[in-house]
């Protein structure tokens, strides 16, 4: 199968089945999301979940956050995976926004990975989910998925599966094909055991077709 027909058949697929696509991260304003994102790193939006509204009633905003101490916000998080860092990485985020940009999560992608704790895929996020904007931020779900399926071929590194999936996918659908990735990996195309039986795109994955063959 070409490249091209993949893609079209899949994103096809996916456009008629589920046009909208949201974050299963709870928030109320790109801070709050910021927040979440930073949490969800090597674990689940269940869980973290579980943990922000509690935070977020305590300090929820950078100025709250930001006047909160490390082991204060730890107290919160500790459930979470790595809470040692991530509490200082919250703590020293809040106190740059604050000193640099007035306390408002700024809208450059760039400006963004200028705040502790936040790296490419996190401002990535930031750009598709709170400004609506064309953007393709890879976690492990989106890396295994979009070379499993057969839409990148020989990717070593996020960066490199973003650049692939970014050249293919329409700009108006790139943020969207995103939460598809991350959806179908986390329910359908599961990392031990892909559930192939009840996968809707099973036809036109580069693994089911190498498994039948």
């Amino acid at each position: 199968m070409r490249l091209e027909e993949r893609y079209d058949k899949v994103l096809a697929w996916f456009r008629e089945r589920m046009p909208v696509a949201n974050t299963e991260l709870q928030y109320n304003d790109p801070f709050q999301l910021l927040v979440a994102v930073i949490l969800s790193a090597q674990c689940t939006d269940k869980r973290v979940n579980m943990v922000t509204p509690a935070l977020f009633e305590q300090f929820p905003d950078a100025e709250s956050m930001s006047k909160a101490s490390v082991e204060e916000i730890f107290e919160l998080i500790k459930s979470i995976s790595y809470p040692n860092n991530k509490s200082k990485h919250l703590s020293a985020m809040a106190k740059k926004l604050m000193e640099d940009f007035n306390g408002i999560v700024p809208d450059d992608f760039e400006l963004l990975q200028t705040l502790p704790g936040v790296g490419r895929k996190t401002a990535n996020v930031m750009e598709a989910v709170a400004f609506k904007r064309p953007a393709m931020p890879v976690d492990t779900h989106v890396f295994r998925v979009a070379d499993r399926i057969g839409l990148v071929t020989g990717a070593k590194t996020p960066l490199e599966t973003e650049k692939q999936l970014v050249a293919h996918i329409p700009a108006e659908w790139l943020s969207t094909a995103h939460h598809w990735l991350i959806l179908h990996g986390r329910y359908v195309c599961v990392a031990r055991k892909p559930k192939c039986e009840e996968c809707g795109i099973a036809e036109w994955c580069r693994y089911n077709q190498k498994k039948l063959s």
